[in-house]
């Protein structure tokens, strides 16, 4: 194994082994503290340009399930058609690995989609640079090449552009209820979600102007990097937003989109949540869901216009987690309802926007 560096922007260094695709690469250096669903998180498009690492200890004793597409076009187990994660950075990396359904390593798996991964590194450090300091630009340079190093550019960097559909594509053709997916990078338990429920699913590219369509409820999707990065979607949704008993539901990035087109402002929060275990609760009530979270950006409750109201709030740093407006049917979750991997509490929410939905 090849001996390389993970080299973080202010200068910290951590040494490890080369255990995937031998090529050095850079990007936002991130932490996720999931016990488990490394193949989901790895196909998630939010992870876009992004190193992840992984502070759970062992990684890759459970290998790999088995890429098989749906005739609908849908990944049977993962969450997109490729890995979209820039590396994967773990502590220890089992070479040996058993699941009923595993057809290979992780590390082959890493190596046929050209992907790096590095072991033997302190993730627990690295972790504690990352939450001190804030989420960082890293770079995985191989030892042997030294001056072989690129550079990260994450910021202002449009990652929604990069990982959605690039044409219409349309699923369950024909049911009574029709919905659009504004694609910003969605995950595909979301669309087996949806299907599951009876819906047709008009998937639409980020960009595209939905409005002259005929549907009965509008669906944002999850996805990578900086909302302030896709105003042509904030527009096209304030557009539907004329009609006001039209459903709206946004997970994850959809969230942020749907908050901008209200009039609210978001930031940058300083590392993220990206686990399986963030506790949440609804605003007027004791109810408390644990959620699986992957963003790294968050709503400025204090920038939301009389009309709306935090809907969700996270219990460990108070940060948004969701809006609803105050007479229309429009609401959000930064969290993610359908949670491949994680915890499936509030896949309710699904529930409560189809209900919204008149056929």
């Amino acid at each position: 194994m090849r001996k390389a560096t993970l080299i973080l922007s202010d200068g910290s260094r951590f040494c490890g082994e080369s255990f995937g695709y031998e090529k050095p690469v850079a990007g936002e250096v991130v932490f996720n503290t999931a016990m488990s669903g490394y193949p989901e998180s790895l196909t998630d498009p939010s992870y876009a340009g992004q190193l992840m690492t992984l502070t759970y200890p062992l990684v890759g004793n459970y290998g790999v399930p088995p890429f098989t597409i749906e005739e609908n076009g849908i990944p049977t187990f993962m969450e997109s058609e490729r890995i979209h994660a820039e590396a994967i950075i773990v502590s220890d990396y089992s070479q040996d690995y058993s699941h009923w359904n595993a057809k290979e390593s992780l590390a082959d798996w890493l190596k046929r989609e050209q992907v790096p991964g590095l072991t033997g590194i302190d993730t627990r450090r690295l972790t504690k640079v990352l939450r001190e300091h804030g989420v960082m630009m890293g770079k995985i340079v191989f030892d042997d090449e030294p001056d072989n190093c690129p550079e990260a550019t994450y910021a202002g960097v449009n990652y929604v552009d990069k990982v959605s559909c690039k044409e219409v594509i349309r699923y369950n053709e024909g049911a009574p209820k029709r919905v659009v997916l504004v694609d910003c990078g969605v995950k595909a338990n979301i669309l087996r979600c949806l299907i599951r429920r009876g819906v047709e699913v008009i998937r639409v590219p980020w960009d595209y102007d939905f409005n002259g369509l005929s549907f009965d409820g509008l669906f944002i999707s999850n996805g990578p990097g900086d909302p302030d990065t896709c105003e042509a979607a904030v527009l096209n949704i304030r557009k539907a937003m004329a009609n006001e008993q039209l459903p709206i539901f946004g997970i994850c990035m959809g969230n942020q989109l749907l908050s901008k087109a209200g009039g609210a402002k978001i930031y940058k929060l300083k590392y993220g949540h990206r686990s399986h275990n963030q506790p949440v609760r609804m605003v007027g009530t004791n109810r408390c869901f644990i959620t699986s979270q992957n963003h790294g950006y968050a709503v400025d409750n204090n920038t939301l216009g009389a009309d709306w109201e935090p809907l969700f709030i996270n219990m460990n740093d108070g940060s948004n987690e969701g809006i609803r407006h105050k007479r229309n049917p429009w609401f959000s979750a930064q969290f993610h309802p359908e949670a491949c991997s994680g915890p499936t509490d509030t896949e309710f929410l699904f529930d409560e926007f189809l209900k919204l939905v008149k056929a």
